[in-house]
């Protein structure tokens, strides 16, 4: 039976699939990291107050990064380059969502407008991550090699997502609400389409590795289509809604360390 379950399970079970899946996690996790620490670094001096939770979360995606490298190191595993076709990061930079690098290499403070920027992109990106990690939880938070790597990752995840909520509803009290509004829904329908892409390519890339019969990988690009057909009708509508967490200032104090890790 084709299903999410079955499909990480192969995954997990064949070090060449496993080597590609942590490698392109953990490179796309450090990235985020890279760039809230810059972020952090640049925040206009109005927004100060912002500096240490963007810190937060820039370390928190760094020890991600560090949990699935040491996931590939337990099985004695070296990180392989990632396929530029699944490096999500870079190919939403490329469709314009979020700060440019270019911008972030600058030593120039960004203003306002950057962080609603930031924000909104990561209130969309940590969504997507949420909901993948409550996924891998149902299925594999019991799982003896990666199921104490997931659950961690998942904790964070949500507290990410929190954040920007309640930083998000702070700023259009503030007078942003029509610019985070525009940015949000700009974020998402850009976000499903690299979503889609970066899936269709990942899986190709597996069927390759795991020897999938066509009917199975014509079944897999059927199913990711269907499901950018359901986001652009209006499932990106999840991605965009404010509301107040229940976890208030979820990043409002350091990263919690990864010591198994």
């Amino acid at each position: 039976m084709l299903s999410a379950r079955s499909l990480f399970q192969e995954i997990v079970d064949d070090d060449e699939a496993y080597q590609l899946f942590c490698s392109i996690a953990a490179s796309g996790e450090t990235q985020g990291g890279w760039e809230n620490a810059r972020i952090a670094a640049l925040v206009p001096p109005s927004m100060r107050e912002l500096a240490p939770k963007i810190t937060r979360h820039g370390a928190d995606e760094d020890k991600h990064g560090r949990i699935f490298n040491a996931l590939l190191k337990k099985r004695d595993l070296e990180p392989v380059e990632v396929p530029p076709e699944t490096d999500y990061t870079m190919l939403l930079e490329k469709s314009g969502i979020g700060l440019a690098h270019e911008k972030l290499r600058n030593d120039e403070p960004l203003d306002e407008r950057d962080i609603v920027v930031y924000l909104s992109h990561s209130r969309v990106t940590e969504q997507r991550a949420a909901d993948q990690m409550v996924m891998l939880v149902k299925y594999f938070g019991d799982h003896p090699e990666v199921g104490k790597a997931i659950r961690m990752i998942s904790n964070d995840e949500d507290n990410h997502l929190a954040y920007c909520h309640e930083e998000l509803l702070r700023l259009a009290r503030a007078g942003h609400g029509r610019a985070i509004q525009r940015t949000l829904r700009e974020c998402a329908l850009a976000e499903i389409k690299v979503y889609r892409d970066v899936s269709l390519a990942v899986m190709s890339h597996m069927g390759r590795i795991l020897r999938w019969p066509k009917a199975k990988s014509l079944a897999l690009r059927v199913g990711i289509h269907g499901m950018y057909a359901y986001e652009r009708a209006g499932g990106w509508r999840r991605m965009v809604d404010l509301k107040m967490p229940e976890r208030r200032d979820a990043l409002g104090g350091p990263a919690t360390p990864a010591p198994a890790f």
